[in-house]
């Protein structure tokens, strides 16, 4: 097949950030160059933080200085062990401070964001009462199993988001246990939403709030205590520290009350066997009792060098240079009528690096494999595990099927599928320049090479 010149890759400028705004964070991968379908090599353009964010190269050197020394933590007499130890809570109180969090919270770590909501979702307090927007990513809007759950819609505006919740909360049982469950940044449109507002609601009802700071706390400052949220809860591979740990940090009081999430070894501060032949255990107070098995220091270790590199990077720069991005991106998908850009809030919302949007002609799954195959950008299509939200806000409006399908259609089922763009403190100018020239140029000119779906996947047609 023969292939015109691409524009948008041939002609990618140099890193033109605005003088008022910092340099992006070096980020582990920034140089790796990809092949291109229609023929050459280029620098991939991960704009896809909101799924993973690359490690940043400070974490990576700090966990790659500190991997020869690694020992098992809490459990062995050796150097290697007491300065794993060390390193291990060491970490907890780091993390502590980047959240700024209370005196008597607990640092709990996890694997991941839906882990430590699970967590919680297993030491609620019997009869609790769980109160979750159905705009929320499923980490947070699945959980709740063991519990009665009222799903709330979808607020169109902030202060609306608030009514809703007073709402819902006036009608319980005041004199019941109650918790809400809230993004701060949504993962599909990047809007912000009203933390602090929601907690003040909640505990006007003697409700409880836990904040789903996944896609919040690798854009924005977090602070438990201004926020006055119960618990916060993210993970380290969105936080430039994919090394498979999260946190779950908040009030210790359901927590100790609770039955350990994982029985074991670390929960267990004793263990004795009965006369009558069983055992009895007296589980720690502490986080190590939802802590059970040998720990993932390494991972924890890398969240808390994300936690410093950020703090130490400032983040009234890293704001400033992320809303200089995001502009670049909002002003030029502007430009291509064919482009709908999703939101719930409106345009002047406050967001994080997040955007999501669809092509007027386009299946979505199609318009990404082609940033990706001739354009190298990565990018993410479908319904990004918050089904209930992308499907609200698609609403009725048709999506051409195009070459190829969405993987999370049902069969039958007409595509209801998105495009996401995600970028953060790693992304150069150029990033974002090259996605814009390649919408624009996919909506004019269309792709230049064909596609077809494969275990559920749109691809370049090779045969």
């Amino acid at each position: 097949m023969s292939a015109r010149p691409n524009a948008a890759v041939a002609t990618a400028s140099a890193e033109s950030a605005d003088p008022c705004c910092a340099a992006p964070l070096p980020v582990l991968g920034r140089d790796v160059t990809v092949p291109l379908v229609t023929g050459g090599e280029v620098t991939y353009a991960a704009l896809d933080y909101a799924a993973s964010a690359p490690a940043l190269q400070r974490v990576w050197d700090d966990v790659a200085a500190y991997a020869p020394y690694y020992g098992s933590v809490h459990r062995g007499a050796g150097y290697l062990s007491q300065l794993s130890t060390d390193l291990f809570e060491n970490s907890r109180a780091t993390v502590a401070e980047f959240l700024d969090c209370r005196p008597d919270d607990q640092v709990v770590f996890t694997r991941s964001t839906t882990d430590s909501l699970n967590l919680l979702a297993q030491v609620l307090p019997a009869g609790c009462e769980v109160f979750v927007f159905e705009t929320e990513h499923h980490a947070s809007l699945l959980p709740w199993r063991d519990a009665g759950v009222t799903y709330l819609d979808a607020p169109r505006t902030p202060a609306q988001a608030v009514e809703t919740l007073e709402r819902a909360l006036a009608d319980r049982d005041p004199h019941g246990p109650a918790l809400v469950c809230v993004t701060g940044a949504s993962n599909v449109t990047g809007e912000l939403w009203p933390v602090r507002e929601l907690a003040a609601a909640a505990h006007a009802h003697g409700a409880r709030i836990v904040l789903d700071a996944a896609q919040l706390a690798p854009h924005h400052p977090v602070s438990v205590r201004e926020l006055d949220v119960d618990w916060v809860a993210f993970s380290g591979h969105k936080l430039y520290a994919p090394f498979g740990s999260g946190v779950l940090a908040g009030r210790a009081d359901w927590l100790q009350d609770s039955e350990p999430y994982l029985a074991g070894g670390g929960a267990s501060r004793k263990v004795a066997r009965r006369a009558d032949g069983g055992v009895d255990v007296e589980w720690h107070t502490t986080s190590a009792r939802h802590e059970a098995g040998s720990p993932n220091v390494i991972g924890v270790y890398s969240i808390a060098s994300a936690c410093k590199a950020l703090t130490e990077a400032g983040f009234d720069s890293l704001v400033a240079r992320e809303r200089h991005l995001i502009a670049k991106v909002r002003e030029g998908l502007a430009e291509v009528p064919e482009v709908r850009v999703l939101s719930l809030f409106g345009d002047d919302a406050p967001r994080v690096g997040v955007i999501s949007f669809v092509v007027e002609g386009w299946n979505s799954s199609h318009f990404a494999a082609a940033l990706s195959a001739e354009y190298g950008i990565g990018v993410r299509d479908g319904l990004f595990c918050a089904h209930p939200l992308v499907r609200t806000l698609l609403g009725s409006d048709p999506q051409d099927p195009g070459e190829c399908g969405a993987p999370e259609a049902a069969p039958g089922e007409r595509s209801l599928n998105a495009i996401r763009v995600s970028f953060g403190a790693g992304t150069p100018d150029e990033h974002v320049e090259r996605f814009v020239g390649a919408v624009k140029e996919l909506v004019r000119d269309g792709a230049q090479w064909k596609y077809r779906t494969e275990d559920g996947r749109c691809v370049p047609d090779r045969g």
